[in-house]
């Protein structure tokens, strides 16, 4: 008779039985296993959202709001120079020493901002970089047009005038073109980076994602007091609680920043846009004020040129909101011109000259300067307004996405923990 042999025994059986996913030790195992792998995953994901929203936050606030602002103060710069420029040659052989002095401030301001741009324009489109070229090559051209000028009208030849309107003429072709371009461009980056900052779709998955996962904690604790009689155990309850933090952390954090930035946008950088460039607009329009005086031709260009920038300032100035006495301002200054206009029609050129660059309350130029005064005021506060709401939207931020990293953790030994203890008292 041939005996059977029977591999292994009582405790062979037992092993097996541990193992088996249908056993109640088994399906503990995998529990444990789905809740630990699913904790580190929301933790990475959290982790991973937290870093990509702090990120574009600290971007837009450090990097490309000051880019954007140096960009816009040379396209400013640029056009003030034109405008100063010109304005200086009317007054004669022996301009004010503080026009002079404006115009140098002006062209070392646009220097030092295309250096700034430049020198974060790495990673910048191809065109923004040929701007980038074009303004770096025609810069020292037009200071060279404007300092012939100058100099043929300190001796008094009339040339002086030829070159100044050639000078005008490169600046308004190819430098505040190029300007133009950087300027957009900067001003999209900063835009991508809120938008990056203060997006939904990764954050809703995110949290929704963290909602999941405390659900799949609260149903392992209720099967698992079903099948041990315990009412709680340790190990879950502090992974509930380490989620329930995260989770919370998480969402008052974004949901702050993105108010936070979401304001700044529009109580800040978005306003303070559109102020500048109504501000290019009404400089434009003072230099066709100011070249219309010099080239004494009767060519009705810069006229219409004037009502084109006055009609582009006007709407920018009721679309960005009035900043205090802006409006009046430049409803005196408009009105002012057309009364030059009728001394320029009736060839009085001395009586015009002076209520274009006078300095008298009524002139051209005292009204001009007090607009100016009144958008730098504007644009200087709504930039404020901007740092204040970045700062305080990527402040929010801070350390969050180590915070939910250890969280995630956390979560993940209190599950293996836990559950460790429950299978050891089947053993």
């Amino acid at each position: 008779m041939t005996a059977t042999v029977t591999r292994g025994g009582p405790a062979a059986v037992g092993t097996r039985g541990f193992l088996r996913a249908s056993t109640t030790p088994g399906k503990v195992r995998l529990i444990r296993a789905g809740l630990v792998l699913a904790c580190l995953a929301w933790g990475a994901l959290a982790a991973l959202t937290a870093g990509q929203h702090a990120s574009a936050a600290s971007e837009a606030a450090s990097a490309s709001e000051p880019l954007s602002l140096a960009a816009q103060q040379m396209y400013q710069s640029l056009a003030d120079a034109d405008v100063t420029a010109s304005t200086a040659y009317l007054y004669g052989r022996t301009p004010p020493f503080a026009y002079r002095q404006r115009y140098q401030q002006d062209i070392g301001a646009a220097t030092a901002d295309l250096k700034a741009v430049t020198a974060a324009s790495g990673g910048a489109s191809p065109a923004v970089a040929a701007s980038l070229s074009t303004l770096s090559a025609n810069l020292p051209v037009y200071a060279g047009y404007v300092e012939d000028g100058q100099t043929y009208n300190s001796l008094g030849y009339p040339a002086g005038g030829s070159f100044l309107e050639v000078a005008s003429e490169q600046m308004h072709l190819t430098l505040l073109p190029a300007a133009r371009r950087v300027y957009a461009y900067e001003n999209e980056q900063l835009a991508a980076a809120s938008a990056r900052a203060t997006g939904l779709p990764l954050a809703v998955v995110t949290l929704a994602a963290g909602l999941a996962l405390g659900f799949f904690l609260y149903r392992s604790q209720r099967w698992l007091s079903r099948r041990t009689h315990r009412t709680f155990n340790v190990g879950l309850l502090l992974a509930s609680v380490a989620g329930l933090a995260a989770l919370i952390w998480l969402a008052v954090a974004l949901a702050g920043a993105r108010s936070d930035l979401l304001r700044a946008t529009a109580h800040g950088s978005t306003p303070a846009e559109t102020l500048a460039q109504a501000d290019i607009a009404a400089l434009q329009a003072r230099g066709d004020e100011t070249l219309n005086l010099i080239s004494r031709s009767g060519d009705t260009d810069f006229q219409a040129d004037f009502k084109t920038a006055q009609s582009q300032f006007s709407t920018l100035l009721s679309r960005a909101g009035d900043p205090g006495t802006a409006s009046q301002d430049a409803t005196a200054w408009f009105a002012v011109n057309e009364r030059a206009q009728k001394l320029d029609r009736a060839h009085d050129y001395g009586a015009e000259t002076q209520l274009v660059i006078g300095t008298g309350s009524g002139s051209a130029g005292s009204l001009f300067g007090r607009l100016e005064a009144d958008l730098a005021a504007a644009i200087h506060a709504d930039q404020a307004v901007f740092a204040d709401g970045a700062a305080a939207g990527s402040g929010a931020l801070t350390g969050l996405e180590a915070g939910v990293s250890v969280l995630a953790v956390l979560m993940a030994a209190g599950c293996a923990w836990g559950l460790s203890r429950r299978l050891a008292e089947y053993r």
